[in-house]
């Protein structure tokens, strides 16, 4: 074999190369022309990478790939008829992103996208390159809130490289986050605590109020010592009020809780300036078909029964209203289950006393 032939294996083994379309391969700049970047991949031929295949157009190619530097490229056409193949910087970065957000979706991780576009049924976003959809229905605000270039904190739902599926939640970033803060507030809470919340909404039966995480309900009955006929008489929602918990279930993630608790008890006063016998006058707060519920006392009820209401009304010929001073007199006084019975007639409370006396 001569020299020369040795010469012309070398240079054949030079340029033994099996580059595929898919391959990633490293390449050094070596110019520039009209179709865009030339590229040494240790080709027969110099390779293209097509100003489109750039990873930013509005940037300078000559700048952005610097003549003598090194890149990493993906093969997107073999070899043509003059022998060049054809690069794209645009679909590695891709591929590095889309790797990246795979491990973001399979860490749970929260990412930060900016929207490039609102469309019907959602708003589209930009992930490092990668576009996704967010619908309207994971979107904790009405796209008429967003603009284009802002920015949304969104987790990934649905992954596909091969269905091009991206589709990502701004609404699950916040339910997550108040799933972690109902754990961090049931570690810390119980019975007794006096805490600090905000009214969040408003019932029949009582208000819910925002502890920082969870809502607990304040009853109707835990509202006041007094009677109150709706929680919207002495509440709003967006009230900042402290309350007492007063039962925590940490099974069904309940905390119940009292504002009437943070008042002294006036059935104590009552207690002490009260006593059977006594003539009171009382305002009537409540008229049932039992019976007239009478204030006696600042916060303390008394009951007027049905047919000693029946017995003032042909006293006095009139009709009880709620809002009516009525005279009466302590029949009964239980402060220990917080009971009061009145009597419209004082002999009778000298009866009762008769016959406490015969027992």
């Amino acid at each position: 074999m001569t020299s020369k032939d040795n010469d012309f294996e070398e240079l054949l083994k030079k340029y033994d190369y099996n580059f595929r379309k898919g391959d990633l391969v490293k390449g050094i700049v070596c110019g520039y022309d009209s179709q865009g970047v030339m590229v040494d991949i240790g080709a027969k031929t110099i390779a293209v990478m097509p100003a489109r295949e750039a990873v930013d157009n509005s940037e300078a190619i000559e700048v952005k790939y610097e003549k003598g530097k090194e890149y990493e490229f993906l093969i997107i056409r073999e070899e043509d008829e003059d022998g060049k193949f054809l690069l794209s910087r645009k679909k590695v970065d891709f591929a590095y992103a889309w790797k990246e957000l795979e491990k973001a979706k399979e860490a749970d991780q929260t990412i930060l996208g900016t929207v490039a576009g609102i469309v019907k049924g959602g708003v589209l976003v930009d992930i490092s390159g990668v576009r996704g959809f967010v619908p309207s229905s994971q979107l904790r605000v009405k796209e008429s809130e967003l603009e284009v270039g802002g920015k949304l904190e969104l987790k990934i739902l649905t992954l596909d490289a091969q269905q091009n599926n991206f589709i990502l939640s701004n609404k699950k970033v916040f339910d997550d986050s108040a799933v972690e803060a109902r754990k961090l507030v049931f570690s810390q809470i119980e019975p007794g605590q006096v805490v600090k919340g905000d009214v969040v909404r408003i019932t029949d039966f009582g208000a819910f109020i925002d502890l920082g995480g969870i809502d607990g309900l304040l009853p109707l009955s835990q509202l006041s010592w007094r009677w109150i006929d709706h929680p919207t008489d002495i509440l709003n929602v967006g009230d900042k009020i402290d309350v007492e918990v007063i039962a925590v279930d940490h099974d069904k993630q309940r905390v119940s809780l009292s504002l009437k608790n943070l008042e002294p008890d006036p059935w104590v006063e009552a207690e002490k300036n009260i006593k059977e016998g006594d003539k009171v006058q009382g305002t009537v707060t409540r008229i049932r078909h039992f019976g007239a519920f009478v204030e006696v006392f600042p916060g303390v009820e008394a009951l007027l029964p049905h047919s000693e209401v029946v017995e003032l009304q042909n006293e006095k010929d009139c009709i009880l209203q709620v809002g009516d001073k009525v005279d009466t007199f302590i029949l009964k006084f239980n402060p220990t289950d917080k009971r009061i019975a009145l009597t419209v007639k004082e002999e009778k409370t000298h009866e009762h006393g008769n016959e406490d006396e015969k027992e």
